[in-house]
Order: structure tokens, then sequence, then C-alpha cells
């Protein structure tokens, strides 16, 4: 009985100290980086030894007394899919190529769903098992470095999977294939409405005093206290085929509320629109697009809900099921709400039902009825994972050591309020994460904003001409760091412009060295005359002809700062500029506001950055 009782401990032990755990990024699937060592780790029982098999290679490591291991596997040249056995785990089809870090807001996780129908094809042949992608779902920590990452895993790229890959990434990736045909692994760490502070560790958020680490639980914030819908109370809702409509009145969607007799509303809205179908339209297959909708909406056709979207970014894209319409008299209604701003639905998108191959447009009129009107009430959010440190913490840190090929980064939406310090943070966020990954010369490629707000007619100061001066400013100063211009790949009214493919091929020519379109070097006064002189290596100088057959959105001004517009033209490859209320020009600017409409370019046909420059 004693030797069986010591049997059964001595084969429980062995059992518990023969199993070792491996990070999330670890796994099937994973792309490691090539022509460099390479760092793997986990966490076993203290002391136990870890055997790592793979290329016809043996690696050998111990746990330390908290059972954390590593190991450092040496560099291996592109290829694969190999298999990988750490002691008792064996991991599939792993391959060596470039791994490259995506991180920023939404822009660069927003995924191919969301430009399907622009990029139809490209999704049909989204055929590339070599390119492999790893999204890291949200996770903040105020104060603590995470070890590990929630559940995640590796993908193949195929026409399924790529629709839940950011759209940059892909096409970024696909073109570097296309190139080289070398394995491509992307790790997405992005998070919708992150400023760049919470993306910087601790310790290196020391250096900036007014960015201070929240360690707070809670903070306040002004909402609008909801209180209930008639539209949903009243015995018959407002969406029910048996609902006999009294008191609504006209509305012309697109179009915001506020813009149409409903000022200062908070709460919610109900549109609702009768239409004719034939029989045979009522049987083919439909989806409707209600554009972008701010905020939240639910639609319903003939009683029947067709979908939702709770925030106002994605468009509406809502497909119908069969034996939803039927011949005559159809009914659409939505039920909007919207706490803060402007509510209803965004011009300058598409608004229309597809029935098989035909189009049935949905902009015109329509009926409304306020269903509920909210009061601003202070509420308590607990929502905290903008915090300074926050997203490192949780995103980036348990990354490290894993080796890159670079950092792809698309950001600064959310620090337009604060311009004036983000060329300094994101000098330290550089700084940072190459000392973090223990890669001092890692490649770091960066979008600048896009344009993105009204048009202007007049030289106007601008946070987001002010951010992108900083992102400009920071490429000067930062080495091994590219920045992309994106100024005409924008949208008026959607800070999600869909135009992804451009942008993800201009990272892609970026870190392959190819030229770019005119950046500024030097401005000399000559008289009441200012030259601009602009980098060669993109060819000659030209006017981007497809608006205008002169150069548009110069400004000029004195010491005084006070900025006009300017007569501008080409002359010898310089950009010469002038005013006649400007005797003593001093300052120049291009493309100097929210959404401007520059035209300046070379013969690479890309557009030249916007700037400020002080002549000498």
């Amino acid at each position: 009985m004693k030797n069986g009782y010591i049997l059964i401990l001595m084969l429980i032990s062995q059992s518990v100290f023969g199993q070792i755990k491996l990070p999330a990024l670890v796994g099937d699937n994973m792309v490691l980086q090539r022509d460099k060592p390479t760092t793997i780790w986990g966490w076993a029982s203290p002391g136990e030894k870890i055997r790592i098999e793979t290329r016809n290679k043996v690696i050998k490591t111990q746990s330390d007394q908290t059972g954390k291991w590593t190991a450092q596997l040496p560099a291996f040249s592109a290829g694969g899919p190999f298999e990988m056995r750490i002691n008792e785990v064996l991991i599939h089809h792993v391959l060596w190529g470039d791994v490259w870090l995506c991180a920023g807001q939404s822009n660069m996780v927003l995924p191919m769903e969301r430009v399907k129908e622009l990029y139809a094809e490209e999704i049909k042949k989204a055929q590339y098992p070599q390119i492999r992608n790893f999204f890291i779902p949200t996770v903040s920590s105020k104060i603590q470095e995470k070890t590990d990452l929630p559940k995640s895993v590796w993908l193949e790229t195929n026409p399924q999977s790529v629709l839940s890959m950011g759209a940059v990434t892909y096409f970024f990736a696909q073109k570097q294939f296309e190139k080289n045909h070398i394995s491509i692994g992307i790790i997405n760490a992005s998070v919708g409405g992150s400023p760049i502070e919470s993306w910087l560790s601790l310790d290196q958020l020391k250096e900036f005093p007014n960015y201070k680490q929240d360690t707070t639980r809670s903070q306040s914030a002004a909402v609008s206290k909801q209180v209930p819908d008639k539209g949903l109370t009243e015995s018959i809702k407002w969406f029910e085929t048996n609902y006999q409509p009294q008191g609504w009145k006209n509305y012309y969607i697109p179009g915001f509320w506020e813009d149409q007799g409903l000022s200062n509303l908070n709460g919610v809205v109900w549109f609702r629109k009768e239409i004719e179908l034939t029989a045979e339209q009522a049987n083919l297959p439909a989806k409707i697009f209600m554009g972008r909708i701010v905020d939240a909406d639910e639609m319903y056709v003939n009683g029947t809900r067709i979908g939702n979207i709770t925030y106002q970014y994605p468009p509406r894209r809502y497909e119908i099921k069969p034996g939803t319409f039927h011949p005559g008299k159809n009914i659409l209604v939505i039920r909007v709400s919207n706490q803060a701003g402007k509510g209803g639905f965004v011009p300058d998108k598409r608004y229309e039902m597809q029935l098989g191959n035909e189009s049935i447009s949905l902009i015109g009129q329509w009926q409304y009825k306020v269903g509920s009107v909210w009061n601003p009430y202070p509420e308590v959010s607990t929502a905290q994972m903008y915090s300074p440190t926050a997203l490192y913490n949780g995103m980036i840190a348990p990354l490290i050591p894993y080796s890159l090929r670079g950092i792809l980064w698309y950001q600064g939406e959310s620090n337009t309020s604060k311009a004036q310090d983000y060329k300094e943070l994101l000098k330290a966020l550089v700084v940072n994460w190459r000392t973090k990954f223990h890669q001092s010369e890692l490649p770091f490629i960066y979008a600048q904003l896009p344009g993105f707000g009204d048009r202007q007619f007049l030289p106007v100061e601008s946070n987001w001409a002010q951010l992108r001066e900083a992102q400009r400013k920071a490429a000067g100063e930062i080495p091994n760091s590219k920045m992309v211009v994106a100024l005409d790949l924008g949208e008026w009214n959607d800070i999600h412009p869909l135009r992804k493919k451009p942008l993800g091929e201009r990272f892609a020519d970026a870190v392959a060295q190819e030229p770019t379109g005119p950046k500024i070097m030097k401005a000399t006064r000559k008289e009441n005359k200012i030259e601009l002189e602009f980098n060669p290596e993109g060819g000659p100088l030209k006017i981007d002809k497809r608006d205008e057959n002169e150069l548009q959105y110069f400004a000029i001004a004195g010491k005084d700062r006070k900025f006009v517009w300017a007569k501008a033209y080409l002359e010898n490859n310089k950009v010469i500029v002038s005013s006649d209320v400007i005797s003593e020009p001093s300052f120049v600017r291009y493309a100097w506001a929210d959404n401007p409409e520059g035209n300046l370019t070379n013969d690479t046909d890309l557009p030249a950055g916007p700037f400020e420059i002080e002549a000498n």
C-alpha cells in the first residue's frame, strides 16, 4: 500500500512537472523573424528542463525559480512550414519570414470586411497561406504590465479569414509578398480612439510630466440620461406593420437632424418610408445600404428587424432574408439614437436598396417622429483603456521579446487637441519600443493623417495640420524612419476613409525605399517672393491637373504669421510663392487645413505632404 501511494505521488508529480505553458503568440501557424536570432519563451515548473527541436536544431534551456524560461533560436533563413517541438508540445506550420508589428488607432485595424464592396475582387483572390495575421483583442492595464495576451491565433490568409484582417495591413503584406515571395507575419495591436501616450511604457512616460499614469478606478463623464422611447412603449410599436402613423413630419435623407429643424436634441428619432415593389422585385436577393448613421440604429423591413449597429463609424449594409419583402407596399423603419453632437445620416454616402442587379435610391423624402428626448446627466464610466501606459501594458509588453522586421504605425487622430506635444511623444514611442524589443535600429514606418472634415476657403489654423506638421518634423529626427503621406486618401465625412489599398501599398513602397512625392527641403526669400526647393528623388515637380491647372493651397505670411493665400507657380523645378499684400514674406504653408486640396506632385504622381517652413 505504501509503495502504491508513493507511485501515485510520483506520477502526479511528473504530470504536473511536465506541463509547460506557451504565450498566445507562440503557436500553430506562427511566423518567426528570418535572418536573426529569435527568442521563444514560456512558463514551466521551477527548474524544469526545456528542449526545443526545429529545423534539425536542438536548443536546451531551463526555467528559473519563478517558472519563466527563455530560449534563443539561431538565425534561420526564410522558409517553411516546419514543425517545432517544445518538450511535449508540438507546434505546426511554422514559417520564417518577416514579422511586422502594426499598431495605432482604428484605421490600422479597420478590417477588410468594412471595405468589401470596394475591394470585392481582391478579397476573392486573397489566397496567401504564407501571409499570417495575429490579431490582438483590446487589453488594457493601467498599472501592471501583462505577461500574456488573451487567447488568439495566427491565421493563414484566405478569402474568408481576410475579412477580419486589417485592410491596410493586408494590402501592405500582399505587395511585400508579391515583390519578395517571403512569408509575412502581421501582429496587429490597434485600438480605436487610443492616444499615443497609452502606448508608452511607464519608464518612458516619466519624460512627460503632463501625461501622468492613471491609477484611478473610474472617471466621471457627462452623458445623456436615457428615458423611455414612445416608439417601443406604446401598445403598437412604431415598426410594426399594423401601426398607423400620426404626427410624422417630412425629413430628407441624408442629413443631420440639427440641420432639419431638430436642434439640441439628444435621444431617439424614428424614420419611415414606404416603397412599392413588383412581384419580381420582391423575390430578388436584396441588400440595403444606409450610408453611415450617428450614432446607433436599428432597421426594420415590414416589421422584421434586419440589423443594427451600435456606434457611428461602420457603414450600414443590411442583408434582407428571402420573404421579407412582398409585392406592393413595403415599409422601411429606422430607429436612430444619439447622445451627443449631431445625430442623423452622414451625407455623401451610399443610400440605396439593391435588388439583384437593380438599385433603388433611398435618398429623398422620409418621415420622422421623435421617440425620446434625453437630458445630460453625470454618470460614472469605468472605461480607462486610454489612460497613459494602459495599452502598452496590456498589448505590447506581452509581445516582448519577439523578434520583428519593423513597425508600422497609423495613429494621431486622438492627439489633435494636443498636437504641440506629438512630435516628442512620437520620438519617445520609437525609442521606447526599440529599447524594449532590443532592436535599436528597428525600421519605423508611419502614416501621416489624411484629410478629414469640411473644406476651408480661407487660410485657417488647424489642429489636424499641426499634428501632420509634428509627424513631418519627427521623420527628420527619428533615424531609420519613414513617413507615408496620405493626405489625398481621406474622406471629408468619414474619419475612417475606405481607400486602404493605396495606403497599404505606400507602406510597402516605403519599406522598399521607393521614391516619394515632393518633400520640402528649403525656403529662400528673394525680395518679395519665397523659393521652395523639394527633394529631387521623385523626379520633376508638376501639378496634378485632375482638378486645377494652377498650384493650390499655398499660403504666405510675414513675421506676424497672418497668412493669406499666395500666388504659386513652378519655375526651374522650384515653387515660387508671393502675395501682393505681403511685402516681406517670412513663412509659407502648404495644404494647411483639416481637409485641404493641395495639388503639388512629381513623376511619382504621389502628393506632396503638407508643411510650414520659415524662409532664410
